[in-house]
């Protein structure tokens, strides 16, 4: 089970498996006594133990994946394996247990799992991370920065220069919800070109960004050809990105709810098992659609709008999509109240939408 720091994936398995046994590897001790023998793993499982053994952060000791496998093979252990990051066991070619494990991921809270609790306004503020609901948020949003430079980039080498880092992190807020232009990030951020397309991989192998790629499939016209970033989490964005005297509450708020529905959309479809692909529409003349979920179901094309009411223009870009692709279905979220359907549009609020996406994406 991977997902980024906070998601609640430790609390989760400790709940649901109270009788496992437990390894924390950010604890020191423990962290210390796997990397130097991960051989000693089996002399801590009790001989005959029949529930599971967790391993948290199991990134931290790579090798303690062949001992895993071994122990799944000969005692037909069951393990349940946690991580905030696959980056190293995927590039450093370790036992990844092809065919031995189901792979999950865990995301922030939902709008279906707050139910009553979900507040948009409130959600754009504070973001969707569940220790992010308590009223020191702005705290804990900061200390959760700091400790992704310190813990995950630092300590696990993936970067020789965390003031570089740091500064690729602001600068990269000015990209949310944006088409990706590496070479202006470099130049704002003053680092290299190729050290800035890392820093973006990076950012997608600790699971704290997404990049969003064009859709491309079946074009009549001339497109874009560039991805769209976005921080996976909208309190996350909101706490790395400075705000300046030319930033407007509206600019800010309307890239916050399109990161809002972006991560539900992720979430959702990924936690479903709904088999989409997240793309967005953008012609070479500035037509866009903001996402366009993609795959054996059909086709969905879904634009964000931050306004209480609805105007024609909000839809200039799912009509013009719908002239090429007319099976697609077609919606736009927006923070009004009002439930309208204008032609094959289905105008939704925001807070309706986001709890009713499963069926939404289903049909």
């Amino acid at each position: 089970m991977f997902g980024p720091r906070g998601t609640g994936k430790s609390t989760w398995v400790k709940q649901t498996y109270p009788n496992a046994l437990y390894f924390d590897l950010l604890e020191t001790d423990v962290y210390k006594k796997f990397l130097a023998q991960p051989g000693r793993l089996e002399q801590y499982i009790p001989e005959g133990f029949s529930d599971y053994v967790i391993i948290d952060e199991v990134q931290r000791v790579p090798e303690l994946l062949n001992e895993v496998h071994r122990l799944i093979e000969n005692k037909k252990i069951k393990f349940i394996l946690t991580g905030s990051s696959s980056r190293k066991l995927r590039r450093g070619g370790y036992n990844l247990l092809a065919g031995r494990a189901l792979l999950h991921h865990m995301y922030p809270l939902t709008a279906m799992e707050m139910k009553g609790d979900f507040q948009w306004k409130k959600a754009l503020i504070q973001g969707m991370l569940p220790r992010a609901q308590e009223s020191d948020f702005q705290d804990y949003l900061q200390s959760y920065i700091r400790i992704y430079l310190d813990q995950e980039i630092q300590q696990e080498g993936l970067t020789r220069r965390l003031d570089d880092f740091s500064r690729f992190l602001e600068v990269a807020s000015f990209s949310q919800g944006q088409v990706l232009n590496t070479s202006n990030v470099a130049r704002e951020a003053e680092i290299k070109r190729m050290t800035v397309k890392g820093y973006f991989r990076i950012l997608q192998d600790l699971l704290i960004g997404y990049l969003i790629p064009p859709f491309t499939k079946r074009a009549k016209r001339r497109l874009v050809s560039h991805q769209k970033f976005y921080y996976f989490d909208v309190g996350l964005y909101k706490a790395i990105r400075p705000m300046g005297p030319f930033d407007t509450p509206r600019e800010i708020g309307g890239v916050g709810v399109e990161t809002l529905v972006c991560q539900h959309l992720v979430a959702v479809n990924d936690l479903m098992r709904l088999g989409y692909k997240t793309y967005y529409y953008r012609t070479a003349t500035g037509t866009e659609v903001d996402f366009v979920m993609y795959g054996e179901r059909g086709i969905i094309a879904i634009e964000v709008k931050s306004s209480n009411t609805y105007k024609p223009e909000m839809v200039a870009g799912l009509k013009r999509f719908s002239l090429d692709y007319p099976e697609a279905k077609l919606y736009l979220f927006y923070t009004g109240e009002k439930k309208l359907y204008i032609n094959n549009i289905t105008v939704l609020p925001l807070t309706y939408a986001l709890h009713h996406l499963p069926t939404l994406l289903r049909h």
